[in-house]
């Protein structure tokens, strides 16, 4: 799947899910007071995983954590910034054409794809109300999350 097809198929997800960011206050509710889905866990446990979520998911930590430092300090460039929404959006795409979850799982994980979208949006100069550097800040809050919910042995936010 090329670059630009796996971008529209994020950018799809995202508009089709029309979800809220994936703040968790209370797992207990699917939707919040405003009919959005939140995050919420498997009665208590975090939700299973597979081998290609598992992957796609490292990938996009792998891309990011070099970067780290230079995001939070606002010394990332456009190019690099570019590099690292193209990098989510094809592990995205990798992650919803090859993981095989639960349904309730599954429904868990596009509210993690949405934001992952979202955040290759941003970070791509895509989004005219957040600027790049909020992009992948929004990445790397979408991964945290991630590791809240899912379960993925030496998952670490860090």
């Amino acid at each position: 799947m090329s670059y630009r097809n796996s971008h529209w198929l994020v950018l799809a997800t995202s508009i089709a899910l029309t979800i809220a960011p994936v703040y968790a206050a209370d797992q207990t509710h699917e939707h919040d007071a405003h009919g959005a889905a939140t995050l919420k866990l498997n009665n208590g446990q975090k939700w299973k995983t597979d081998a290609p979520l598992r992957q796609g998911m490292a990938n996009i930590k792998a891309a990011v954590q070099p970067h780290l430092h230079a995001i939070h300090e606002n010394r990332l460039k456009a190019a690099q910034y570019q590099a690292l929404a193209k990098r989510t959006n094809t592990q995205v795409a990798f992650v919803v054409e090859n993981c095989k979850l639960a349904p309730e799982a599954d429904a868990q994980l596009h509210l993690i794809i949405a934001e992952l979208g979202a955040a290759a949006e941003a970070m791509a100069g895509e989004d005219q109300n957040r600027s790049r550097q909020e992009g992948a800040m929004r990445l790397q809050h979408a991964l945290q999350t991630y590791g809240e919910f899912f379960e993925h042995p030496g998952w670490s936010s860090h």
